[in-house]
């Protein structure tokens, strides 16, 4: 059977939302201060991917409101295709507040029956062809855990990929106020047993395996069948692995203010450089690049940065990463 051209490199699924992250000042009353922005794990990482260059598309629904509009006009802006993307006007577009204090940022979520988390099965039909025509398919642990009927849509989405010859790569993303620990569990570990590139941390695999290790939770990953493996390691960088040999990439050092889509900037940059034809060696130190340089702003979105800028980094004489 002939596969298709693939015309995409990218396509990416799960839930977008609007984000409102504290800032660091407060008004006269010293009220905290929270910037409108967007966030959304996967379209984090779809954004990152197209400002590194890559050609992508994003895979959702969003409601019909005012923010499911602004949505479409930031994946308009950002060159992320959405003619893909859903909209249903039974349901609204899901939102997060983000908070920032000594311990790090946390996340509050308004997303209980969003648009996204009525995502159905039948819904491939919309998006088979993009997923046949690209190189990736992007899903998280998010895409999975926000209903029920996400979670099928996701595993169709992957069986789909699959028999289309086009590669997934997960990335653990492990949110256990969205659904109970041995849901998680199970479902993560079939989901990994279905992708050819693995990129969980390791807060995410401590919780859902019990193993502290890198090398071990690299060995549990590749046992469940992933091909590849990077397990991102915060400000220490990250460890890749193809099953034969393993690499460590540094941390950069840099001055963190917010956290939030680090990892999201992380994946979408690695998977844009290995869409260009790096290896998984050259791609990761890029990504771990691009995740050290997001650290530096507020926000999910806008501290993304474009390939130039992360090139006078990897070009700039040797200082050490994070990730």
């Amino acid at each position: 059977m002939t596969q298709p051209s693939k015309t995409l490199d990218i396509v990416a699924l799960g839930e977008a939302m609007v984000e409102f992250n504290q800032g660091p000042h407060s008004d006269a009353n010293d009220a905290p201060l929270y910037a409108q922005g967007f966030g959304g794990d996967t379209s984090n990482a779809a954004i990152a991917a197209a400002r590194a260059g890559a050609r992508v598309a994003y895979l959702t629904r969003l409601g019909t409101d005012r923010w499911g509009k602004c949505l479409m006009d930031l994946w308009q802006r950002e060159n992320v295709g959405s003619t893909t993307v859903l909209r249903d006007a039974q349901a609204p577009t899901g939102m997060y507040f983000v908070s920032h204090d000594a311990q790090g940022h946390h996340f509050s979520y308004a997303r209980a029956g969003s648009a996204a988390s009525r995502m159905q099965p039948q819904d491939l039909a919309h998006w088979q062809d993009a997923i046949a025509c690209s190189q990736w398919l992007h899903l998280s642990g998010i895409s999975l855990a926000i209903s029920a009927s996400a979670c099928d849509t996701a595993f169709a989405a992957m069986a789909h990929a699959r028999n289309a010859g086009t590669r997934v790569a997960l990335d653990s993303n492990l949110r256990l106020s969205l659904w109970p620990l041995a849901r998680a569990q199970a479902c993560i570990r079939q989901a990994v047993g279905l992708c050819d590139l693995f990129l969980p941390s390791l807060e995410d695999m401590s919780a859902l395996t019990g193993l502290t290790k890198a090398a071990d939770i690299i060995a549990w990953s590749h046992a469940q069948g992933a091909a590849q493996v990077v397990l991102k390691l915060g400000g220490d960088g990250a460890l890749a692995s193809d099953g034969k040999n393993q690499h460590r990439i540094p941390g950069h050092a840099v001055t963190a203010l917010d956290a939030t889509g680090a990892g999201d900037c992380f994946a979408g940059n690695l998977l844009a450089r290995l869409s260009a034809g790096d290896d998984l060696w050259a791609a990761c130190a890029y990504a771990n690049a691009a995740a050290a340089l997001s650290v530096q702003g507020f926000g999910a979105v806008g501290p993304l940065p474009s390939r130039d800028t992360v090139l006078k980094v990897l070009n700039a004489p040797s200082k050490g990463t994070a990730s």
